[in-house]
């Protein structure tokens, strides 16, 4: 047995399609999707797709930066969603993992003063997160290969061709 959990594309495709289908069941009705970028996003779209919802927003938050390298606390990155668009609506954040559930904690604590109802959808969640998610397709204490970013960067900082 492998010590990371292995997402493909075709089993992401499920598992956001099933994630879709426990939100449905569960009669939660979003106005509008908050992707955390980068990994959210395409939980986020997938998601918008499947729950028929057109109204996606970003929010982008910066907290790790490598394999279990992480900053000490979370940092959002502009531009910042105005509190104006989210104010008084049924809002569902979505992102990939919820690891320690810092990010994600920072984001819905963002919201909660200014929407009528906030609910959190990951494919994945672990033990050690303090936000418990309403949505997760699946439970983890690994690390997890998202098939989005398990290859590197085929450029470098400085925006050069890596292997072309």
């Amino acid at each position: 047995m492998s010590d990371r959990e292995e997402l493909s594309w075709e089993l992401f495709g499920t598992a956001a399609r099933e994630l879709a289908h426990t939100i449905a069941k569960d009669g939660f009705k979003p106005d509008l999707i908050l992707s955390i970028a980068r990994g959210g996003l395409f939980v986020a779209g997938s998601l918008g797709y499947a729950l028929d919802v057109k109204n996606l927003h970003v929010m982008n938050v910066e907290f790790y930066t490598g394999v279990d390298q992480r900053l000490d606390l979370p940092v959002m990155l502009p531009p910042v969603p105005s509190a104006v668009d989210l104010t008084g609506a049924t809002v569902l954040v979505a992102d990939d993992v919820a690891d320690t559930g810092a990010t994600l904690k920072l984001v819905r604590d963002f919201c909660q003063d200014h929407v009528a109802e906030v609910r959190c959808a990951v494919i994945y969640q672990k033990p050690r997160s303090e936000v418990d998610c309403e949505y997760v397709w699946k439970h983890t204490d690994r690390w997890i290969n998202f098939p989005w970013s398990v290859e590197p960067p085929v450029v470098d900082r400085q925006v050069r061709v890596l292997d072309a």
